[in-house]
């Protein structure tokens, strides 16, 4: 695992997305091996919050790489994205899913409060609103730098191979244009357990992930 540097964040989002499989993200005293991802790419692409240009919300999504962008996603749950991208040209990769693989104590003190029973293990991060609770992420998070000495989140990337890629469209994201297959841009460790299921976009929903459609957890 080595730490990336802005440059690498920098390329197109399609080529960060698939590279961010692996890698690792720690926060709140819990690591998550990364195991599936979405690309958005801003204001040339209809699913992204960006869409329609910058925001007060999505100004973060505009650069420079390197910083968070998480928001809150109908009213219940907080999901998190790397900026990347060159400076100025919004675009953003949703942590969809991954695997706990230190602080799975802490993930589940945040997963489990006031459940008769425990998560699997596999799905304390299986969903983008899961791999947010379980690692602490929320709105103090939103804009944070990653490459900030003081980042109370770090991210590490794979050096070796992470096994078969699959590649196919987005999950629950509405506002692709009327098909999602034009924007085959999620990402994702063919046969992990903690991969999440595929749900299509409704024809209309709220903002979910840095989309249109709605995100389930």
């Amino acid at each position: 695992m080595v730490e990336p540097d802005r440059d690498w964040l920098a390329r197109p989002v399609l080529e960060v997305a698939p590279s961010l499989l692996g890698a690792h993200v720690t926060a709140g005293g819990v690591t998550v091996r990364l195991t599936e991802v979405e690309a958005y790419a801003g204001t040339r692409d209809p699913g992204s919050h960006a869409f329609r240009g910058p925001t007060p919300r999505t100004e973060v999504m505009f650069g420079p790489p390197g910083h968070l962008y998480v928001y809150f996603s109908y009213g219940m749950h907080w999901c998190c994205n790397v900026v990347c991208g060159p400076d100025g040209e919004a675009s953003a990769v949703l942590l969809r899913a991954g695997e706990v693989v230190r602080g799975i104590s802490s993930a589940r003190g945040r997963r489990d409060a006031g459940r008769a029973r425990p998560h699997p293990v596999r799905d304390l991060a299986r969903g983008p609103a899961r791999l947010a609770s379980a690692l602490g992420l929320a709105r103090e998070h939103d804009g944070l730098d990653l490459f900030d000495a003081s980042s109370p989140v770090q991210l590490r990337i794979a050096t070796g191979g992470v096994g078969p890629v699959r590649q196919g469209p987005r999950v629950g994201v509405s506002g692709e244009g009327g098909d999602a297959r034009l924007h085959p841009w999620r990402f994702w460790l063919d046969g992990d357990p903690t991969v999440s299921a595929y749900r299509p976009g409704a024809t209309r929903g709220r903002a979910r992930g840095t989309g249109t459609g709605r995100s389930r957890t």
